[in-house]
């Protein structure tokens, strides 16, 4: 039984690598065999199709997401600070990948929105977690003055997502900080007072 979890682990971490770096339809089974160096009937030996591995890529990713989410939600500090930080620490992957991967959770809502409804529902599903960790840090600053409460905290969190994605996909775009650091300077400067 380990040898196929071995498999299985390969395929999953040759997959989040493959999609993360290509996209969905820009990788197929034998990109992602190839890279797990396993022949590629093993795939269907643990996964239906690349749509199901896609859902099981995304559940991966969002795991990686919400540990690094723990800071944000459950650390020390004022959380206006701490939702800052988050930020920052989210906009130093673009530069560490040569803004060439994004988030896999936009890329694949761009790509698959309409094509994939597993993997659409995997990806919903996520983004509405992740508004709901940051709606909770802006009622807190928001409790504790820092942040006016003009606008719901889950609205202002559902819109600091939805402009961090854009200028995310943005940043891709330009293959430059500019847009994320627009996204800091309007969000922390402006929105967020």
């Amino acid at each position: 039984m380990a040898q196929k979890t071995n498999v299985r682990e390969r395929l999953l971490t040759s997959a989040l690598e493959a999609l993360h770096k290509h996209g969905f339809n820009a990788t197929g089974v034998q990109d992602i065999t190839d890279a797990a160096k396993v022949p590629k009937g093993s795939f269907y030996n643990h996964f239906e199709s690349k749509d199901a591995i896609g859902i099981e890529v995304v559940e991966r990713y969002v795991a990686k997401g919400a540990e690094r989410r723990q800071a944000l939600v459950g650390g020390a500090g004022a959380p206006l600070a701490r939702l800052k930080a988050y930020f920052r620490s989210l906009n130093q992957l673009g530069p560490a990948t040569g803004f060439s991967r994004g988030c896999l959770l936009g890329n694949f809502s761009a790509e698959l929105s309409s094509q994939s409804p597993g993997i659409r529902g995997a990806v919903a599903g996520a983004m509405t977690e992740w508004t709901k960790d940051i709606a909770q840090v802006v009622a807190e600053a928001q409790q504790a003055g820092d942040v006016s409460r003009d606008v719901p905290a889950a609205t202002l969190a559902a819109f600091l997502l939805n402009a961090w994605e854009g200028a995310v996909l943005r940043s891709r775009v330009d293959k430059s900080a500019a847009p994320l650091d627009a996204f800091m300077s309007v969000a922390f400067n402006k929105i967020l007072i």
